[in-house]
């Protein structure tokens, strides 16, 4: 073989381990199994005794590849308006120990939206959720701030 075919080789054969010594790695932000919710949570700031994530966690978690449950906390009738794609309808009043039990296991991410910063739907809803014991983060933006990064509701 001549020089240049063996130092192509080499390099081809040696590239995953130059990426691996250098801190790079395609998969560096796809964390197997629930560990980008799991870091998110865990690192989310607590309010009113609801852990809160924003929009860039929520897009963290969306495109990570992980399984989570999204619920829209609206009424059926906003829900029906426009939502953000993957949701299901769960109206904070609906929620009750017999209803999540039907919908949810306790072992699920789940992530609750409404309408914005200035609905409270979202907020009582992870509450309800995380006091039946569901790990449950609130997404204060929402639909409208959904919307506003340029993101469809879908009917």
């Amino acid at each position: 073989m001549n020089k240049r075919l063996l130092v192509f080789l080499a390099f081809i054969l040696l590239q995953p381990a130059i990426i691996y010594k250098n801190g790079y790695s395609l998969n560096a932000d796809n964390k197997t199994g629930q560990a980008v919710f799991e870091d998110i949570y865990r690192k989310s700031t607590e309010k009113e005794g609801v852990k809160e994530i924003t929009y860039d966690q929520f897009m963290q978690i969306r495109n990570s590849g992980e399984k989570y449950i999204l619920l829209d906390a609206r009424s059926q009738e906003s829900y029906d308006a426009g939502h953000i794609d993957t949701a299901l309808s769960f109206s904070e009043k609906t929620i009750n120990e017999e209803n999540a039990k039907k919908e949810l296991t306790k072992n699920s991410s789940i992530i609750v939206y409404c309408a914005g910063f200035e609905c409270r739907a979202s907020t009582l809803a992870a509450k309800k959720l995380s006091s039946l014991g569901y790990k449950a983060v609130d997404y204060k933006g929402g639909i409208k701030e959904w919307q506003e990064k340029g993101n469809k509701a879908i009917k």
